[in-house]
């Protein structure tokens, strides 16, 4: 199975042709290890964010992962939890890979999702958390969970989170409209008569050390009133 699944991430295809910010696409992504950097003893849970054409996206466990490397510390993950190590067996690993005494040990991981594949580290001996999402606005207002976001036809609607862009990646995706400076934390999305007129926006936000966060709305296009 580890054979196989480091074949399919070798030979994964990159040619798409959808715009980087169309959700509406067989894509994982997102994964999102809780927490993204853990001490000796400590835990992490994996899970992704999958998104099908024509089905949305869903919050999955992956069918697969294997630790790609190093491989000194492949019993470090089971299943989809990832083990941080004793201390001991941490600084010979560092030793192994040439990091100094404090760095975090990087442990990449393989992750399948039916035949789509993604690659992710979880880092060994430190601690830190996924990034908060913070003063999401859409339209000049803060969606709540659940809420259907609705853009009037023909009008820019901009959206905003409070995250640098130059410390982290930031994606507004959706499957309704056309986004427009979708890795940006200033966003906007438009919607013609010839777009999708419903679907789903979704935000991630990455730091530059492995962590992430989304958030995921429904969202659709109100009628340009008749004169």
């Amino acid at each position: 199975m580890k054979l196989a699944l480091l074949a399919v991430l070798l030979a994964a295809c990159t040619g798409d042709v959808d715009p980087k910010w169309q959700l509406d696409h067989d894509r994982i992504v997102a994964v999102r290890a809780t927490p993204p950097h853990i001490p000796s003893g400590a835990t992490s849970q994996l899970d992704l964010l999958l998104a099908m054409k024509g089905a949305g996206t869903s919050s999955a466990v992956p069918d697969r992962a294997i630790v790609v490397s190093p491989m000194l510390l492949a019993d470090a993950l089971t299943g989809n939890t990832v083990t941080a190590p004793s201390q001991d067996r941490l600084a010979e690993v560092r030793t192994e890979l040439g990091l100094a005494a404090t760095d975090p040990v990087p442990l990449q991981l393989g992750i399948a999702s039916g035949t789509l594949t993604a690659v992710k580290t979880v880092y060994l001996g430190d601690s830190a958390d996924n990034p908060a999402l913070v003063n999401v606005t859409f339209d000049g207002t803060q969606p709540a969970d659940g809420d259907i976001l609705t853009v009037p036809a023909g009008t820019d609607v901009h959206m905003s989170v409070d995250a640098s862009d130059a410390t982290m990646i930031i994606n507004w995706l959706s499957s309704c409209g056309t986004m427009h400076d979708f890795d940006l934390h200033n966003a906007y999305i438009h919607v013609q008569p010839g777009d999708p007129q419903s679907g789903e926006l979704v935000l991630t936000v990455r730091d530059l050390v492995g962590g992430v966060s989304w958030e995921i709305w429904p969202i659709a296009a109100t009628p340009t009133p008749t004169p």
